[in-house]
């Protein structure tokens, strides 16, 4: 008896050596996955941080362009003495200004007068009452506003006609 209870023993001694081994095997394994967790964190921080750094690059290279088409419009138009050349080369850098906005999905938002106000894409500056309109309608847009893709990145500053409210035309046919 004594013989299988040191059988047992020797048995259960095994096993809990081996499961140490295996319980080492794992904690090992896992202070490696962590620091390979940890460098790749970094790596990605370092990453987005350049990304951030430099997102707008192309962009800034496209509007270089446009300086330099700028510089030459204002330089020929010195040189030549005419105003004239400098009204056609700022034309030129215009229209490239123009489809470098349009490549990155920036277009002018549509702002007619007689439209209906619509504060997600307008900001009104000037309001005049009248009494030929039935809504809050433009009537005058002040500076252009500009989509980019789906999103108002700057509204149109518009002037804006509403109706006359009831008490100024019960005053005017008082008066």
């Amino acid at each position: 008896m004594v013989d299988k209870q040191k059988g047992k023993t020797n048995n259960l001694e095994q096993l809990l050596e081996a499961e140490k081994k295996r319980s080492e095997d794992y904690l090992k394994r896992l202070k490696y996955l962590q620091a390979d967790f940890e460098n790749l964190k970094k790596r990605y921080d370092r990453q987005i941080e350049e990304s951030k750094n430099y997102c707008t690059e192309r962009l800034v290279i496209q509007l270089l362009d446009v300086k330099d088409e700028l510089e030459m419009a204002l330089k020929n138009a010195q040189s030549e003495g005419s105003v004239q050349t400098l009204i056609e080369g700022v034309e030129m850098t215009l229209k490239k200004l123009t489809n470098v906005l349009e490549q990155e999905g920036v277009s002018p938002v549509e702002c007619e007068a007689g439209k209906v106000f619509n504060p997600s894409c307008h900001n009104a500056v000037a309001v005049t009452e009248r009494d030929d309109i039935e809504a809050c309608v433009v009537t005058e847009e002040v500076r252009k506003g500009y989509s980019m893709k789906d999103k108002v990145i700057r509204p149109s500053i518009v002037k804006v006609a509403v109706k006359l409210s009831k008490s100024q035309t019960e005053e005017e046919k008082i008066e």
